[in-house]
């Protein structure tokens, strides 16, 4: 008897039309009922599998050779997060507990300690429950009027949407701009949406062709003698998911700052009213104003090398593919500026070719954790510009999303995120280059993990501040 492995993909596009009449929940929830008999796209199959079976397999299902991916003996990766342990300790990643946050108090109200000054928060080394905290903070507390959130991907037992619900029980004005188009999340997110609408909640889904990838909370609150309005936000390049909070390497800002806060408000307006942000200071907004922004920074940059001044950008990225912005980098390489781009997926842009991108380098990191974060570098003639964003440099991202990217004012925490990346553009354990070769330490040189390294970091940095108190 053989056994062999195979694995069908299906076609899991969902059938909406650019145009959207009627029910765009019915019309989401119709087309997740044919994604199980969705056309079959691709066969991974066993190469030790006989000929005469996959020709069986290939006229049962309508493969054609093209669709025909060798793979081998297994398939469905997926199962290897319950991969057994067979009591190999030894083979299995060491313990990392989630460290206590610095500067955000363990217990107690969180709204105060975001009104003193910014924290930064790094899941999944730091514990994503200060979200659902500071969410059910404002839920409880009477002097809240509001909360505005983004949804892109929720998870099946929410602690984010529990806490909107107990808000909307307490008279909160909640309103929840709901992705449905998120793929795979689809099902979890109308539940939600449906949960938050029949109590009373704002619902409110973006248009078939628009996705909101922006991942922004704003609560409101009156307080002082004259009950003044006083905002609170949350910008992250993460989802508000704990799952995948426990999984995806992010950073996530909670900041007071009224002019990031008024900002914050605007792209919520936008989804209410349809008013277009604009007399933006800080943040960069897609589909408005982030490719405009950014290929204007790209260019001071490439003035800068033309002086002969100090000229660089860092970019990590999951994707760069957008024609328009790899164009950008072109010239700007061409003109002397120093680019490094930490790309974990696609990378169109080709580093290190004579006399059009010899002054950039690529290279990606895949460790125990995905890193998601998305983190934007320019020298800025020495005044360095940090912006941490949800968004990747890929068409669909700059045109056909609400995403933002968001500056770090603080130079502390811009100092924080830099030391981050700093640690993993010299990994040299787990990061490979363009062509996919790994980036291994010269003989001699010191070992660098930069995952490990940035626990390790992060670990100190909450001790230090911690006895500083």
């Amino acid at each position: 008897v053989e056994v062999n492995a195979i694995k069908l993909s299906r076609d899991a596009e969902l059938d909406i039309e650019e145009e959207v009449s009627g029910d765009l929940l019915v019309k989401i929830r119709s087309s997740l009922a044919k994604r199980a008999t969705g056309y079959p796209a691709r066969l991974l199959f066993d190469p030790t599998m006989p000929k005469e079976v996959l020709r069986a397999i290939k006229q049962k299902t309508g493969i054609e050779d093209e669709e025909l991916v060798e793979g081998s003996r297994y398939h469905n990766f997926r199962d290897f997060f319950g991969f057994p342990s067979f009591g190999r300790t030894d083979l299995l990643n060491p313990a990392w507990p989630e460290l206590p946050h610095p500067t955000l108090p363990r217990t107690g109200p969180l709204l105060p300690a975001v009104a003193r000054r910014d924290h930064l928060l790094h899941p999944p080394y730091q514990s994503f429950d200060a979200v659902p905290r500071l969410l059910r903070e404002a839920a409880a507390d009477p002097q809240v009027s509001s909360i505005a959130i983004t949804l892109y991907r929720v998870a099946p037992k929410s602690a984010v949407a529990k806490a909107l619900l107990k808000a909307v029980k307490n008279g909160k004005q909640v309103t929840a701009v709901v992705e449905l188009k998120a793929r795979f999340d689809e099902e979890s997110n109308m539940h939600w949406a449906e949960k938050l609408q029949r109590a009373g909640a704002h619902v409110i889904f973006t248009p078939a062709e628009l996705k909101c990838h922006a991942k922004l909370l704003l609560i409101t609150r009156r307080e002082g003698d004259g009950a003044a309005l006083h905002r609170y936000a949350y910008l992250s390049t993460g989802n508000f998911n704990e799952a995948t909070a426990g999984l995806y390497a992010d950073h996530a800002l909670f900041t007071a700052n009224a002019e990031i806060a008024a900002e914050v408000d605007q792209v919520f307006r936008y989804f209410q009213t349809g008013e277009e942000p604009a007399h933006l200071q800080h943040l960069l907004v897609a589909p408005f104003t982030l490719r405009k922004q950014l290929l204007k920074l790209i260019a001071a940059e490439a003035a800068q090398a033309r002086k002969g001044k100090e000229a660089y950008i860092i970019l990590k990225l999951n994707a760069l593919e957008d024609l328009g912005m790899i164009a950008a980098l072109y010239e700007a390489s061409q003109a002397g500026v120093r680019i490094e781009l930490l790309i974990r997926g696609i990378g169109s842009l080709v580093p290190g070719q004579p006399a059009l991108s010899e002054h950039i380098t690529q290279r990606g990191l895949l460790d125990r954790y995905l890193e998601h974060a998305r983190i934007y570098v320019f020298a800025n003639g020495g005044a360095e510009k940090v912006y941490l964003s949800s968004a990747d440099w890929m068409s669909r991202n700059l045109d056909r999303r609400v995403e933002v990217a968001f500056p770090l004012l603080d130079e502390s925490l811009r100092a924080e995120v830099r030391h981050l990346l700093d640690l993993e553009r010299a990994d040299n354990v787990k990061a490979r280059d363009f062509d996919n070769h790994l980036l291994l330490s010269a003989e001699g040189e010191p070992l660098v993990r930069a995952q490990e390294a940035e626990y390790q970091y992060l670990k100190k940095l909450a001790g230090r501040r911690r006895a500083q108190k």
